[in-house]
This record gives structure tokens, sequence and C-alpha cells, in this order.
């Protein structure tokens, strides 16, 4: 009879996680829609574009109500050549990590250059034939989330190549806080390119504005840099995305929970991949008995081979809601489960890969959970270098600005 019980409590906790997924995009609309991105402010930045030739570095999310940006900038007779495509592809359906190849677009002919994989940076050739580059893409706010590597790419190659660089700012639905160790810039990597946080609490457009300010890659101070700020948004206001940036931070919970339980990646557990609800759970085939939640990764869309496809995984769910996930958090990179998944791995020398000190920004954490350092100790060892990067962060916060930068 207990069993029978736990079976139906969970079942209807699955079907509870699944419809709450459903209704997120609504009440999160209803949350952001006083919230305007930077390309709404046509009257702003159309003038700059008017007689130039203009690259585009946009995905699905690029949009202007239901119309692609590429879409609104043609029919308002603005001369777009080309379009670079970041991880996950221009249609945002690829798998991440998948290598996306170079194509026309059907709808404009317009060609599509992929700055993910080989090219991780436009060429000199590529920029022949541009005048300036504008960057439309919604970030997350996470470090190894990749579209601000590939935004710096971009901006070095603009600042080589004497190329106007123009980035239409979107409010980052992590920018509420900061947390996480920075990055030891030993660990260089395209999921970790700077000394910055995990969470680092900042746009796209604050966040090129510290590259540039800080001089943190060659040539910056050669750059024409030019960022058209969001409407109505600060950093105590939490937005929530009308199109999901790629295809596993598909809830606004999923985007909460990504900054935390991504560390995961770092480790043979699954995070959720090929399921409803990516990032919002993690386990592994071997943690049978020991955890009573459990999934099955499956093929899905941006999921081709998901990591135990078809395996059941026993694990942990982060929460049921973004407000359950958000109170567990509480604004904090959490490393308590992955101290638990160390705790009760039946293989503890095999839970870890090369990955998760590129993750994880350090390689301390790693020695930590495998001492068993306890979270708030953890969390301290991070304080010093999050203050000092709290004070550089400052200087480039747009709150309410709408100025061109």
């Amino acid at each position: 009879m207990r069993k029978l019980k736990q079976s139906t409590n969970h079942i209807y906790f699955r079907i509870s996680l699944v419809f709450i997924f459903l209704l997120g995009t609504y009440s999160g609309i209803a949350q952001s829609n006083n919230i305007l991105p930077a390309d709404y402010r046509m009257d702003t930045y159309l003038p700059l574009l008017k007689g130039k030739r203009v690259a585009l570095i946009m995905n699905q999310c690029s949009s202007i109500g239901k119309r692609l940006l590429v879409d609104t900038l043609l029919k308002r007779k603005i001369e777009v050549v080309k379009i670079f495509a970041p991880e996950h592809g221009f249609r945002g359906d690829a798998d991440a990590g998948a290598k996306v190849k170079n194509i026309k677009d059907k709808k404009t002919g317009l060609p599509i250059i992929s700055l993910y994989g080989e090219n991780k940076k436009p060429k000199k050739e590529d920029l022949a034939n541009v005048d300036v580059v504008v960057y439309d893409l919604q970030d997350v706010g996470v470090r190894f989330y990749t579209y601000i590597a590939t935004m710096q790419y971009a901006m070095e190659a603009c600042a080589e190549n004497g190329k106007e660089f123009i980035i239409l700012d979107r409010p980052d639905p992590n920018g509420f806080y900061v947390d996480g160790p920075v990055l030891d810039t030993s660990l260089r990597s395209f999921v970790g390119m700077q000394p910055v946080p995990i969470v680092y609490g900042m746009t796209c457009g604050e966040y090129a504005k510290m590259l540039v300010g800080e001089k943190w890659f060659e040539g910056a101070d050669k750059l024409d840099l030019k960022v058209i700020s969001c409407l109505n948004y600060d950093h105590s206001k939490k937005y929530v995305p009308p199109i999901w940036p790629s295809p596993n931070l598909n809830s606004i919970a999923s985007i909460y929970a990504y900054p935390t339980v991504c560390l995961f990646e770092g480790t043979i557990l699954s995070v959720g991949r090929g399921t409803a609800t990516p990032f919002l759970v993690f386990g592994h085939p071997d943690l049978f008995g020991k955890c009573i939640f459990y999934f099955t990764p499956v093929k899905t869309i941006g999921n081709a081979s998901p990591l135990y496809e078809n395996r059941t995984c026993y694990g942990f769910v982060v929460g049921a809601d973004e407000t359950q996930v958000l109170e567990v958090l509480e604004k904090r990179v959490r490393t308590f489960w992955l101290a638990n998944v160390y705790r009760m791995f039946p293989h503890k020398d095999k839970l870890f890969n090369s990955f998760f000190d590129k993750l994880a920004g350090n390689r301390e954490l790693k020695e930590q959970i495998i001492k068993g350092v306890p979270e708030g100790t953890i969390h301290k060892s991070w304080e010093k270098d999050l203050q000092a990067f709290k004070t550089i962060r400052k200087k480039y916060l747009s709150e309410n600005v709408h100025e061109i930068y």
C-alpha cells in the first residue's frame, strides 16, 4: 500500500511539473509586459543603419512581436547582407554543442554563417562587405552560456577590421543577483572567457561595455561600440523571455535553475536533456534505490541523442515551478546537490569529468565537494573575488538609462 501511494504521488508530481511548465509562458509574459527589449526602439537605431551594409547576429529570439528582426529591417529598406548564427543555430533548434552548417535562409536568401564549432569568430572575409554588425541575442546571464563568448569574438573581429558594433540590449532573466566562483583565467574556454562569476547580473550590453572599459580583449579601445538599452528594465525586476533562448532552456524555472544544475554537465549525470523539464531534474541510472524521483530521456527537438536515452535515471528535482526554484536557490549558486550526489554515488572516482573545472571556473570546487566542505564554507571562499567583481560591475550598469552608449 505504501509503495502504491509513493508511486501515485510520484505520477501526480510529474504531471504537475509538466502542467506548470506549459503555463509558465503565460504567467511570465504577464509579469514582463512593461519591459521592452531594445529592438523595439526602432526610432533610435534605424537611423544608425540607414545607408549601411548590415550583418546580424541573431536567432529565433531576435524578434519584434512575431516578426524576426531581419524581416523587420528588410521591410524598412535596411540593407542586410548576412546573418551570423550562434550555438543552437538561426532557428534555435540545434543540439547543444552540435556543429551548425553555413546555409542560406530560405525566406530571404541571405547567407547564414555559423559562429559555433570551428568558426567561432567572424573572419576578415566574412566582414568584407559589412559596415556594421548588429547583435541581438537573448542571453540568460550565466558565464557558461555561450552567447557572451560569441559576442566577444564578434567584438574582437569588428575592432580588428574597423567595423561598427551595435548591441540591441535585452533584459537578463537572472540579472537580479550575482553569485558563484569567479573564473580563474587559466581555465579560459568558450564556456568562460573572462574573470566573472557564474551569475554575473548584467545584460549583454552592460557586459560588452565592461569588456571594452576594462580592456579585456586586445584592441578593445579601437572598437566603435554602441549599446541601445532596454526600456523599463533594471536589475530589481524579473524578466521572462517571450521566446525561449535554446531548446533546453524552455521555461523560466529552467533558466533560474540553470546556473546550479549545469554544473552537473561536468559529471556523468543527466541534467534532463530529452525531458519536458531540462535543468529542473538531474540523475543517473546508478542512483537506483537511492532516489525515489526518476525520469527517462528521449529524443526531442534539440536533443537528437540525449544522455542515457531511453534509460531510467534516478535523482532529484529542483522544483515544480519558478516560485519553488527561486525559494530553494535563494539567489545563490547551490552546491549541496553536488555534495549529496557525491556522497551517495557508488562510483565516486568516475563522477566528475574533465569539463567540470571549466564550468566551475576554478579547480577548488571539485576538491571541496570531494572533501565534504560545507556549502556555507564554499560560498565564503568565493566572497573576496565576488566583491571585487561587483565593484567592477557597478561601473557598467545602465539602470533605466535609455540613451545610446
